[in-house]
């Protein structure tokens, strides 16, 4: 090689160093770029997970339209419509302020509303947490499909979104010291020793809107001519295949429910969760099949749907904290619970629920918080992090009494608020508004009463549905 060849290797040589050495990022710089990276990673990945519950909306809509009769299919596609529409408007409002502004007393948030202050961080939460949010209103649309005035409707959504729902997330979620039921500065975790758990809703969502179905239910009674001599008569859906495409986009948007709730897109057990979710689903299905086969001799579908329904709100609250197996038991008793539930309303109550909403949340939900206090394995043994979770953490099977007597009054406070409050802003809608439409708008159906169409135009009614 000659001395030319060497002097321009020896400048490139130089040339190279000189640039590495420049551009070299230190260790400070290094750390901070992947933390950059990490809060990126979990903006994104709210964003996408609450559009997945985004989602169950559509879900919502279809199993409530596929086990309804086709006569009220526009009355409820617009009902649910508009519960995501007015959610929207008010979470921005008036529930995020509730729920999570500053505490007052442990009990209600008191400040951002209208997301006054808000910066990028505090849009991704309240995008994510509204999708929940809304949720709450869709449960009580189906259990009171058929009857139900829409404007009295609408006006229950809107005091759920903007109070119900908020204060009782409050209590769990808002992270303040004194949050009434997981704060560590609340009398009542004092008193019990550890936090109640409710890792994406069983509670929070579910069993508020499940228990608030109730009362409407009540209020409002039964469709005509679902009782018979005080026997419950089946009014079959008109459309099973949007009922079941329906439970399977929800059972797609609790990717986004219980995956979501990590809260983190870099969260190391965000697979644990998903397995937990799946396979209590699909024992909750597989559970109620074999009950409804065995004890009418064929296998009912729709209420094998409500089974799989049954074992994702069950499994909401504990996700995060239960191992496979457990996840495989509270699933199969999901099933057990909604089975028996939607035969005591039906045959004890005397409850008309088109949909089980009433079951398959509400009292789902409830064994779902109670599962937290028996199975948990504990926030502080590896599984997610949760500062209001202490490690001792641990339910029933493992020596944690604590946390399952936590779990319980948590749950019973559910009932209580959900059920008594919305019993009470019902009746006060009723003497506004009245919630039920007069019996010749029922009989000839929502859509043409409420909306002056009809969604299926070249379907004529036959005497029997009409």
């Amino acid at each position: 090689m000659n001395r030319a060849c060497w002097i321009l290797l020896a400048l490139f040589v130089i040339f190279t160093a000189t640039t590495l050495t420049a551009s070299a990022a230190t260790v400070d710089e290094n750390t901070q770029a992947i933390a950059d990276l990490e809060a990126a990673l979990t903006f994104v990945w709210l964003l996408v997970a609450g559009a997945i519950v985004f989602l169950m909306h559509a879900g919502f809509s279809l199993v409530e339209v596929g086990l309804t009769r086709s006569k009220n299919t526009a009355n409820i596609l617009m009902k649910n419509f508009m519960t995501i529409c007015l959610g929207i408007l008010v979470y921005w409002a008036v529930g995020w302020g509730i729920m999570y502004g500053a505490d007052a007393a442990g009990l209600i948030g008191i400040d951002q509303f209208f997301l006054k202050g808000a910066d990028n961080a505090l849009w991704n939460s309240w995008w994510f947490q509204m999708v929940f949010a809304a949720t709450g209103a869709t449960i009580v649309s189906g259990a009171m499909a058929e009857r139900t005035d829409l404007k009295a409707y609408l006006l229950y959504t809107i005091v759920l979104v903007a109070f119900i729902y908020p204060v009782y997330g409050h209590w769990v979620w808002s992270g303040a010291d004194k949050a009434l039921l997981s704060g560590a500065e609340s009398p009542i975790v004092k008193i019990v020793g550890v936090g109640f758990h409710d890792f994406a809703g069983s509670g929070v969502v579910h069993s508020i809107g499940g228990y608030a179905a109730l009362a409407g239910v009540m209020l409002v009674g039964a469709r005509i001519g679902k009782f018979r001599n005080g026997k419950p008569v089946a009014i079959p859906g008109h459309n099973l295949t949007f009922a079941f495409l329906g439970t399977l986009i929800l059972a797609v948007g609790w990717i986004g429910f219980n995956g979501g709730s990590t809260l983190d897109g870099n969260d190391a057990y965000m697979n644990l969760v998903i397995a937990n979710t799946f396979i209590s689903a699909a024992a909750g299905a597989v559970t109620v099949m074999m009950i409804t086969w065995i004890k009418n001799g064929k296998p009912d579908p729709s209420l094998t749907a409500n089974g799989l329904l049954a074992g994702l709100v069950a499994i909401t609250a504990p996700c995060g904290s239960v191992s496979n197996w457990a996840a495989l038991v509270i699933g199969l008793v999901g099933g057990i619970v909604v089975y028996k539930g939607v035969m005591f309303n039906e045959n004890i109550l005397k409850l008309d629920d088109p949909v089980g909403a009433i079951a398959v949340h509400g009292y789902a939900g409830s064994w779902g918080l109670l599962a937290v206090g028996i199975f948990s394995i504990g926030m502080g043994n590896g599984i997610l992090s949760d500062a209001a979770y202490a490690a001792e953490g641990v339910g029933l099977i493992y020596g944690g009494y604590g946390q399952f007597v936590i779990q319980f009054v948590g749950m019973v406070l559910s009932i209580i608020w959900g059920f008594g409050i919305s019993y009470i802003v019902f009746k006060m809608i009723d003497l506004i508004v009245r919630i039920r439409v007069p019996a010749g708008d029922e009989i000839a159906g929502l859509d043409q009463v409420e909306h002056g169409i009809r969604a299926y135009p070249e379907y004529v009614l036959n005497r029997e549905e009409a």
